[in-house]
């Protein structure tokens, strides 16, 4: 017992001695939320004699699975089997070894990843973008559409096409006994859902049941929560609706924000109590996400004591911001501070290119987690590889690389038979393809595919030209006759890819600007330079987006980017409420020192654009001035609406509610009062 709660202040005792019925546990950031995890368990099982065979703990990741189970194993002892704690998708892989068979399956099924289910879907269709279907088919499955319920709910012909291929791509799986990543909590529902013993019997087995990060389920989560419940109501979630940044990817806020009212008699219990970071840095957070009217309601309590205030740091522009950052991180690493302590955050991936270069050039070795360096990134690659074919028409390696970027139809085999030639007659395959006739281009590839790649190479030879008589003009111009934005056309991540491109076509013009008589060359002997970081060895600093670092704490963080349109995004589909928990959940990495930076312009879409300070700023009390007001709603009456759980309805009538609008809803015939910011406008 004095193991247990030797560790816990008193609402967290509370919530882990509160064993029986619903339970909700509001955990702030840097409050314990795993202790008290662990805790509970170890409560239910060491001191409530609960068999551990009969609980259930699940998690998002495997690493967070692994820590709970080492930190488990230290505080349970003398039980003969170990408690069931893991993923969700864990879990449903080890129910359907068990339970695959009542839909006709055997259980010797293998679970295939990402690049196997594109692999099948390209076979399938090669014509539309593979990932958009991909995504489409995980939208689907979560969602509990089959191909033809997909195929009715679709309106545009390539929507159609892509229930097609849904169609095909699940006989496929069907024919090959394979699962994929979607199917293991899609048919793990099914299979409860279809076979209410089967429910009953699951839930009597697991009856005491606790989930981690609750903020992060999507609405097929909670509804195999509900099966599993069915015999039993001792369900308890651990989560925070102001760190609630996944609603891009299917993980809805409403899961925390209305669990008493999916699971009545519900008790909830606050965690307040921060022990990560320093007073200043905790009242600048509090101070931001109070701003947000859907959320619970809480506020984190220091634990560490005081420290330095918030730094502001105001740059002219996206160099000289990255100059400052390297300074003060110098400065930091000269005072002993370890590299590995200090994090450089931001919203969007393209703002990492201006720190990166300052960082090579200060010397500092830097890690990118989860994303590759700007350089490295496959479009960016491409459009280099484009202007170094351009300087150089004989360099090979290049040429392959974007002779098929656009598609013009040329698949592996043709590409090697061409280079085969061009080998053979000791020529480039750029020589080859400009002096060789129709008809032997025609032995080689497709008639079709013969006269596009003549084209291809005037166009090259167009762009060259251009290149000479004017450098600036010559990136528009290179956009304009090959359209490489087009490569990434209806991928799911086109728009992260675009930005990209935008951001070295605007990297581009600053060069040409700075240096007017230089040429392509000069141009890629800086990015040379700039890209091919020494391999140092020793520690390195992070660099991350906002939603890798989530889960993560450092000494010492550095936000870049707060601007509007950067952090928070603005405009069509943003969620001003989540990009502000976005903004709180980057201040709450912070340890010791929070360092917040805009600058004042920035390259952005191509173009060097003024940049108007984030309204977070304000709204966290680091300057003074009128606040941005938004406004309060943005429906009226008549405005068509769709709620996630009800589906689509008009808007009837419009009340304020504290400080959110209340809207009354028909839905089919039935009215219902529900805040504004719990549904859409279709």
């Amino acid at each position: 017992m004095e193991k247990i709660f030797k560790k816990l202040n008193a609402s967290q005792t509370k919530a882990v001695k509160h064993s029986e019925g619903p339970v909700l546990i509001l955990a702030g950031a840097g409050s314990g939320k795993t202790t008290t995890i662990i805790s509970r368990l170890a409560y239910l099982i060491e001191v409530l004699g609960i068999p551990a065979s009969n609980t259930l703990t699940l998690t998002f990741t495997n690493k967070a699975a692994k820590e709970m189970r080492d930190r488990a194993s230290e505080m349970i002892s003398n039980i003969s089997s170990p408690p069931l704690l893991c993923t969700f998708h864990k879990f449903g892989l080890l129910f359907l070894k068990f339970n695959i068979h009542l839909i006709k399956r055997e259980n010797n099924f293998v679970v295939i990843d990402t690049d196997d289910k594109k692999r099948i879907i390209k076979k399938i269709n090669s014509e539309l973008p593979t990932p958009l279907i991909a995504s489409e088919i995980s939208r689907y499955k979560n969602s509990l559409l089959s191909p033809d319920e997909a195929y009715k709910q679709a309106e545009l012909y390539n929507y159609q096409q892509i229930a097609k291929v849904y169609e095909q791509y699940q006989a496929y799986l069907m024919e090959n006994n394979l699962v994929d990543f979607d199917d293991l909590i899609a048919l793990t529902y099914k299979l409860l859902d279809e076979n209410p013993e089967l429910a009953k019997s699951i839930s009597q087995k697991y009856s005491y049941i606790m989930v981690d990060e609750y903020q992060d389920t999507n609405e097929l989560q909670l509804k195999l929560l509900q099966k599993l419940c069915c015999s039993h109501n001792n369900l308890c979630v651990v989560g925070d609706d102001d760190q609630s940044i996944y609603g891009w990817r299917g993980a809805h806020i409403r899961n925390i924000m209305e669990f008493d009212q999916d699971f009545a008699g519900t008790n909830t219990f606050k965690l307040e109590e921060n022990y990560r970071s320093r007073e200043p840095i905790l009242k600048v957070a509090n101070s931001l996400i109070e701003h947000n009217r859907s959320r619970l309601g809480k506020k984190l309590i220091p634990t560490c004591g005081s420290g330095e205030d918030v730094t502001v740091l105001n740059s002219h522009d996206e160099n000289e911001e990255s100059r400052k950052i390297a300074t003060k991180i110098n400065k930091l690493l000269s005072s002993g501070v370890k590299a590995n302590d200090i994090a450089i955050l931001y919203r969007v991936n393209v703002l990492s290119r201006s720190i990166e270069d300052g960082l090579n050039r200060s010397g500092i070795s830097y890690k990118l987690v989860g994303g590759l360096r700007f350089y490295d990134r496959a479009e960016i690659k491409d459009l280099i590889s484009y202007i170094r074919v351009i300087t150089n028409f004989h360099d090979d390696f290049s040429f392959k690389r974007i002779v098929n970027k656009p598609k013009r139809g040329l698949g592996k085999t043709s590409i090697d038979k061409i280079e085969l030639a061009a080998h053979s007659g000791e020529t480039s395959i750029y020589e080859y393809l400009k002096k060789a006739s129709l008809e032997e281009l025609e032995a080689l590839v497709k008639k079709k595919n013969a006269h596009t790649l003549k084209t291809f190479i005037s166009n090259l030879e167009k762009i060259s030209k251009i290149s000479i008589e004017s450098t600036y003009d010559f990136i528009d111009e290179l956009e304009n006759t090959f359209h490489l934005k087009d490569i990434y056309a209806g991928m799911a991540d086109e728009a992260d890819r675009v930005l990209n491109m935008d951001e070295f076509y605007g990297l581009f013009r600053d060069f040409v600007k700075k240096s007017p008589v230089s040429g392509l060359d000069e141009f890629l002997n800086e990015l040379t330079l700039q890209s091919e970081q020494d391999q140092v060895e020793g520690a390195s600093i992070y660099m991350m987006s906002i939603h890798a670092s989530k889960g993560l704490e450092f000494e010492h963080v550095f936000i870049i980017g707060l601007e509007e349109g950067f952090l928070p995004l603005v405009g069509e589909g943003s969620d001003l409420e989540e990009e502000r928990r976005l903004g709180y959940v980057s201040f709450t990495r912070a340890k010791t020192t929070l360092t917040l930076s805009h600058a004042s312009s920035r390259f952005y879409k191509g173009r060097r654009s003024d940049l108007e300070k984030s309204r977070f700023f304000n709204e966290a009390g680091l300057c003074e001035g009128s606040l941005k007001l938004e406004k309060n709603t943005a429906f009226k009456k008549g405005d068509l609406v769709r709620h996630k759980i009800f589906g689509a309805g008009r808007v009837i009538g419009i009340s304020k509610s504290g400080r959110e609008f209340k809207l009354k809803i028909n839905f089919a015939g039935i009215s219902r009062d529900i805040l504004a910011s719990f549904v859409e406008r279709l």
